[in-house]
């Protein structure tokens, strides 16, 4: 076995550690000692991996944030030539697939969260350029933005173990989210009651007309 190929055995060997430390114990007995313990490696080895607990909880994001990453490209090349909101999509159906199987992301984030706020910054940079192309992408941006909301929402409540819903629940909504059927009706009188009231308001419709529109529900 070569050194990179045993470096990198012993690096997922470290963070596998920590998951179950996290897991079994809670993130305030994270430390290098108790994951070259649990992973039977040297606190040598541990140590050449990673100098600083906080270094292990960054890679512990990062390596989540990677995974989900690598579904979303795959899932958005799967619907961009079908999907009218592609990246809406892409993120609903993201949450998703983190809810479906929440232990490590659940984990790591919450460690991250209790041990150094600060590395929230990481997934908060990626989640701001996902709102953005969400909203650039959408006819309704708010409704967009509410069901990507919605859909974090339940996300968090099922990782925090604060969610009064069921599995069945939770999938039947997640269904509801990721159907733009069941949106596109919102989206529409909306769209059309703006165009409308810009048009009457520059006067590219008769006085007339225009309060028939203002009339329609």
């Amino acid at each position: 076995m070569d050194n990179a190929t045993r470096s990198e055995r012993s690096r997922n060997a470290a963070l596998e550690a920590a998951i179950a430390i996290i897991a079994r114990d809670g993130p305030g007995r994270l430390t290098l000692d108790a994951i070259a313990r649990e992973s039977g490696l040297s606190k040598g080895g541990v140590m050449h991996q990673f100098r600083t607990k906080e270094a292990v909880l960054k890679a512990l994001l990062e390596r989540q944030m990677a995974h989900f990453e690598e579904f979303s490209s795959r899932y958005q090349a799967k619907v961009s030539a079908t999907s009218a909101n592609p990246e809406l999509a892409t993120q609903l159906a993201t949450v998703r697939e983190a809810a479906t199987a929440p232990n490590s992301a659940a984990l790591a984030l919450v460690a991250a969260m209790v041990e150094n706020p600060g590395l929230m910054s990481l997934p908060r940079d990626s989640e701001m350029k996902r709102v953005a192309a969400i909203k650039a992408e959408a006819a309704d941006p708010d409704l967009a933005l509410l069901r990507w909301a919605a859909a974090r929402g339940l996300l968090l409540s099922g990782l925090f173990g604060m969610s009064p819903l069921s599995k069945a629940e939770h999938d039947r909504l997640f269904a509801r989210l990721l159907d733009d059927a069941q949106w596109t009706s919102l989206e529409k009188p909306a769209r059309a009651e703006l165009t409308k009231a810009r048009a009457a308001k520059s006067g590219a419709l008769p006085p007339a007309k225009a309060a028939t529109s203002r009339k329609r529900p």
